[in-house]
């Protein structure tokens, strides 16, 4: 397949127009020749940064599928090599509505509309759930059947236990145990791209919930992805600390929005190598371009994050699990914790600078007992 997530006509349409939003769940791939990447950067794309016309090939959906490989820009054409990307689709500049009530009925409409969508396809799908409202909001929605991953004393295992039971909903717990990260890294970290720690933390847990879900014969595993950055559920973005450049809580969203096409392709090929399509209703098209609509007051403050998010929520879901918050998934599933242990054990002590990466390197390399660099005291 030489394109994902879009038929070739809504591309071409949308190159001709501008659409930076034209109804998708993202795309990317090749059209007419020319290699494409929504603005988003929802569907992973790489090029290899040393291609010439004598490489094949030159753009692979998989990073490990060549020698060099550098993502496509977001928003992106270009030829079929990779070479010269144009930008065509930035991100819509905000227009807030004046009626609050007015933008959380377009965002109730949207989000339903995704949902809908993937409904009426002809897939099994799942739902990796960590019991934290977004995740909440996508399974009683989606209707769908709730994993949740972590080592058994866990945070999310308990807070997907108590929201499972606040919905009313049967729960399937993949309780995790040490070895299963000694196994699963070297695939994580081959599937991203990527061995720096934070980056395979974040992964693993979505490979290994997603490994469950395939072996019980799902297609797809659905995920809550985008919403901290589309309405304002980060700290940062309150605080406007040193971790954001802009000084207003809407600049911080958006740079956060824009961080969307970095992060994203390690969650979507981390679900992909677990053998599942990746199902992300909160970022379509149409509740981005709700989200971009949501007066300053429904996106966050120092009482409230995602203000606008949890009204629609609200509806649909038990007050305490629309009003809850979440950990990071490598901090709430201890998949973060038990890495850096399983690191020690093997000799790469804290001392060291990034004493994780490196042994997240060594597995990888397949030497993890004369791994270079390795401090035994």
């Amino acid at each position: 397949m030489s394109l994902r997530g879009a038929d070739p006509k809504t591309v071409r349409d949308a190159i001709e127009t501008g659409e930076p939003l034209p109804g998708t769940f993202g795309f990317a791939g090749e059209v007419d020749g020319r290699l494409v990447r929504d603005v988003l950067g929802r569907v992973p794309l790489f090029v290899d940064r040393e291609a010439d016309e004598s490489t094949e090939p030159t753009w692979a959906f998989e990073p490990d599928a060549l020698e060099n490989p550098v993502h496509f820009p977001a928003g992106s054409v270009s030829q079929s090599n990779g070479t010269d990307p144009e930008r065509v689709w930035p991100l819509p500049e905000p227009t807030p509505e004046s009626d609050p009530d007015a933008a959380l009925e377009a965002l109730d409409r949207a989000i339903r509309m995704a949902t809908d969508q993937i409904r009426a396809d002809d897939r099994d799908v799942a739902v990796a759930f960590s019991g934290g409202v977004d995740s909440a909001l996508v399974a009683e929605l989606l209707d769908a059947p709730l994993y949740v991953v972590g080592f058994p004393d866990s945070h999310d295992v308990e807070a997907a236990r108590t929201a499972a039971t606040a919905m009313d909903r049967d729960l399937l717990v993949v309780d995790l145990e040490p070895a299963d990260l000694e196994r699963a890294v070297p695939e994580v970290a081959r599937a991203i791209g990527r061995t720096n720690a934070m980056d395979v933390q974040i992964a693993l847990p979505f490979y290994l919930v997603g490994e469950r879900v395939a072996a019980d014969g799902y297609d797809a595993l659905a995920v809550g992805q985008g919403a901290d950055e589309l309405f304002g559920g980060y700290e940062k973005v309150v605080r406007l600390d040193h971790r954001v450049e802009a000084e207003t809580v809407r600049g911080a969203v958006r740079e956060q929005i824009h961080s969307l096409s970095e992060q994203l392709p390690r969650d979507v090929r981390a679900i992909e190598a677990a053998g599942l399509e990746p199902v992300a209703p909160l970022l379509h098209d149409a509740v981005i371009d709700a989200a971009l609509r949501l007066p300053d007051e429904l996106l966050a403050d120092e009482k409230s994050r995602k203000r606008g998010f949890r009204r629609v929520a609200a509806q649909y879901l038990p007050d305490e699990v629309a009003s809850r918050d979440k950990k990071a998934v490598q901090y709430g599933s201890l998949v973060a914790r038990e890495l850096d242990r399983l690191a020690r054990q093997a000799g790469y002590k804290r001392r060291m600078d990034d004493h994780v990466t490196t042994y997240v390197e060594s597995l990888l390399e397949g030497n993890t007992t004369t791994g270079a660099g390795r401090d035994s005291r």
